[in-house]
């Protein structure tokens, strides 16, 4: 059965035809960007650029439909071989690393881009906006409450990922054997995992680097850090050492 009224149709007018068409994408371009600012705000991976030529895209297969069928067919088809391509994209930003599984916010993100595209492009302006402002809202208001949720919880998941960030800083003379001592005080760890060892110069003193260790575990771990912090405080030419407990939502 065709859907029938004016929110799938342009207008057989030439003139009017390339104006309402013009409109569509542009505010489809408009409304993806402005889900994409937010994204590129906190540089994820599908930002400014992606969400807008999501959005857009979506909206031109839309208007193609529309343009070329007409009341001759149901252009509800294409969106619904928009979402299908959508989660093809989507599942491409989704990565796994050890116990954590990133992107899945990103590949939602895209994925309702692409329904405020195809909103704007059956010319569903007002239904279009509301949507792109909720989406925009739900990363501003939910995620600061998802933290503090995830704070506050003594619930302890299975699925929990503890982040820790272990700094230390050291003579650069003896850089080395504290990235291999720090290696081995973990490796002696069951629960821990290193997911990342980096090292940088001092800005405060030339001969003076700083070691960063990225620590991961599946519990919370502070007792065990505490141990292999003050393991390594008692060790020469080492000048600080600390460490804090990361929130990372997946």
């Amino acid at each position: 059965m065709t859907p029938s009224g004016n929110w799938i149709e342009l207008t057989n007018d030439n003139w009017m035809h390339t104006w309402e068409f013009i409109l569509r994408l542009l505010t489809a371009a408009v409304l993806g960007a402005f889900i994409g600012f937010e994204r590129q705000w906190r540089q994820k991976n599908a930002g400014l650029k992606t969400n807008t030529l999501v959005s857009l895209g979506a909206a031109a297969y839309i208007l193609i439909s529309v343009s070329l069928t007409g009341k001759s067919s149901d252009p509800t088809q294409i969106a619904a071989h928009i979402v299908s391509g959508i989660g093809f994209l989507g599942a491409g930003v989704i990565m796994r690393h050890g116990f954590t599984v990133m992107g899945l916010n990103t590949a939602a993100t895209i994925w309702c881009s692409a329904a405020v595209g195809s909103l704007a492009g059956f010319g569903l302006y007002v239904e279009a906006t509301i949507t792109a402002i909720i989406i925009f809202a739900s990363h501003v208001i939910l995620r600061p409450l998802e933290l503090k949720i995830s704070k506050t919880s003594t619930f302890k998941s299975e699925d929990a990922i503890f982040r820790y960030e272990l700094i230390l800083k050291t003579n650069k003379e003896v850089e080395n054997h504290m990235r291999v001592l720090l290696m081995q005080e973990l490796g002696n760890e069951e629960d821990l995992m290193l997911r990342s060892l980096k090292s940088g110069d001092d800005v405060e003193s030339e001969v003076n680097t700083i070691i960063t260790a990225e620590i991961i575990s599946s519990e919370k771990q502070d007792r065990t850090i505490e141990k292999i912090v003050s393991r390594l405080t008692i060790e020469k030419d080492v000048y600080e050492v600390s460490w804090v407990l990361n929130s990372s939502p997946l």
